[in-house]
């Protein structure tokens, strides 16, 4: 999965081993084997979910449908090369990524309105999680064509798997935001949610998120998952405060990192400080009437509209 501060994954080497012959029986095919005749695609968009870290955890359509696919678009086509080379595919690669998309979107609708068929990947993970391939799907269903999914590997499914948390409802937030005071705005506004928070975060950044989740979200329990399906995976699991303390001790980890965290108590609201009231508050003024604002604010929070009231009258000075 990936986003505007997306973390390269690349996959680890491995291939399908064959079958062994059966004594007596024409060998069964391998995997080579079943892509050395490609299938037969209807034309469309597959949106094609690849391994999050173990190469082999790509299914057998997966693999069908990038060997058939007029051209693959993906955001890092060095990434996409080596899945690729481990499952013998030689597909035609377009890059196709935060940057680009704007200009290669349409040359991929043009193709796609031909009569081909495109197969859209993310460097790991399902796609339209966290990129740009939502806007693709947009243009694509916009223009009549069909749009195909093909299901598999997903960093957040994975790490709420593992968490032993509650997956019954689950809100993913994806990557928040770097600076401070920005990531502890989202983190209050999320905070209420009654439902198991999914966030990604970069390890360099990980002692600090905790630290802000334990702050405005509470004494909740979390579970911070690392190189999910690779070598080195590990969960750690605890208080958010008590997690925090942990990376602050060790350092920042290598690898993904996918932080889940227990909904609040009875999914109430979290409590926000004043501080964080008046930043959300100040946020809105800035194109809200008071009245407005403060009901946003009061409502997204969880704080009493009146105190909410009497905050942002304050701000404006009296006025």
């Amino acid at each position: 999965m990936t986003g505007r501060r997306h973390q390269k994954r690349g996959v680890s080497k491995g291939s399908f081993a064959g079958s062994r012959p059966r004594s007596g029986n024409r060998p069964e095919p391998n995997h080579r084997d079943a892509r050395s005749k490609p299938a037969s695609l209807d034309a469309g968009l597959y949106i094609v979910a690849t391994p999050i870290g173990n190469a082999r955890d790509i299914t057998l359509r997966a693999l069908a449908v990038l060997g058939a696919a007029a051209v693959i678009a993906c955001e890092d086509t060095r990434t996409t090369a080596k899945l690729l080379a481990i499952h013998c595919i030689q597909t035609k690669l377009t890059p196709y990524h935060e940057h680009n998309a704007p200009r290669a979107r349409p040359a991929l609708i043009r193709r796609l309105k031909k009569g081909e068929t495109v197969a859209l990947v993310s460097d790991a993970g399902t796609p339209l999680v966290s990129d740009p391939g939502y806007r693709l799907v947009g243009e694509a269903v916009a223009a009549g064509i069909a749009v195909f999914p093909l299901p598999g590997a997903s960093a957040v499914l994975a790490a709420l798997a593992v968490s032993n948390l509650p997956t019954d409802r689950f809100f993913f937030q994806g990557f928040l935001p770097n600076r401070t005071a920005a990531r502890r705005k989202v983190l209050a506004e999320i905070g209420s949610v009654p439902a198991t928070l999914v966030i990604m975060e970069s390890p360099k950044r990980l002692v600090a998120s905790l630290a802000d989740m334990a702050d405005i979200l509470g004494d909740r329990q979390a579970a911070v998952a690392r190189e999910l399906t690779k070598k080195f995976e590990e969960v750690r699991r605890g208080a958010l405060a008590e997690l925090a303390a942990y990376y602050e001790d060790q350092g920042a980890p290598r690898g993904e990192v996918v932080v889940v965290v227990a909904p609040g108590d009875g999914g109430g609201p979290a409590v926000v400080s004043d501080d964080e009231l008046d930043a959300l508050l100040g946020a809105a003024l800035g194109n809200m009437s008071l009245r407005d604002a403060a009901a946003m604010v009061s409502n997204e929070t969880g704080t009493p509209r009146k105190k909410t009231y009497a905050r942002a009258l304050k701000l404006r000075g009296g006025k």
